[in-house]
């Protein structure tokens, strides 16, 4: 297991390297596995693009997420012209926009509404971030599945043996209505994420309730 001073040189490293976040001030601390990320970016996407790049780093525990966008004046997009923007890349992403409505003010996205899947709410993030001028997002969006299909604790539990990510890790599956929940430990920040990805894949899932502990 990496100790502290090690995980906050290849996260520092990783970020340094990584060509699109060479204008970022991003600051990073270490405590026994957990980092925090604090400075200024940008972009939205780079925000985003920070935390991708940190919870893939082995040796994460959580993450404290404290960065915020700043745009130069001269680069200040119209909140009309960023909802319009929102719009077109969450159609472009197949995000279906019959139930979502997006509110945008001073630069703060919010969508609210249903999907029916968690890919789409995920494509939704993914959309939101593409567009110039945003500074921060709110992601309301709520699971609501077409069919209220029966979860099955087996089909899910086979799902993770089938993933390099997932299958040699201590993860139980407990099933409630629609509801998942992760409980055990797994070895990386990565692949608590990995196994939360895998239980939202499970047609009819309402809500993932991740409880894995990284040890």
């Amino acid at each position: 297991m990496k100790n502290d001073r090690d995980l906050l040189k290849n996260i520092q490293d990783a970020i340094k390297l990584d060509p699109t976040l060479k204008s970022a001030a991003v600051m990073v601390q270490v405590h026994e596995g957990m980092v925090t990320l604090s400075g200024v970016v940008k972009r939205y996407l780079d925000k985003i693009h920070t935390e991708n790049i940190t919870k893939s780093i082995d040796g994460v525990k959580a993450i404290v997420e404290h960065i915020t966008v700043e745009i130069a004046s001269n680069d200040e997009v119209a909140d009309e012209e960023i909802a319009k923007n929102v719009l077109a890349y969450l159609k472009l992403n197949w995000v279906p926009l019959d139930r979502i409505k997006v509110k945008v003010e001073e630069g703060h996205v919010t969508l609210d509404g249903e999907v029916c899947h968690n890919f789409q709410k995920q494509d939704a993030k993914k959309s939101v971030g593409s567009v110039a001028g945003v500074k921060v997002f709110t992601n309301n969006l709520v699971i609501a599945p077409e069919t209220a299909a029966a979860l099955e604790k087996r089909t899910i539990e086979h799902a993770l043996l089938r993933y390099s990510a997932t299958v040699d890790q201590n993860i139980r599956v407990n099933i409630e209505a629609n509801t998942i929940t992760l409980n055990g430990t797994v070895q990386s920040y990565y692949q608590k994420e990995e196994a939360e990805k895998i239980a939202w894949n499970t047609p009819g899932v309402m809500l993932v309730k991740n409880e894995l502990i990284v040890g």
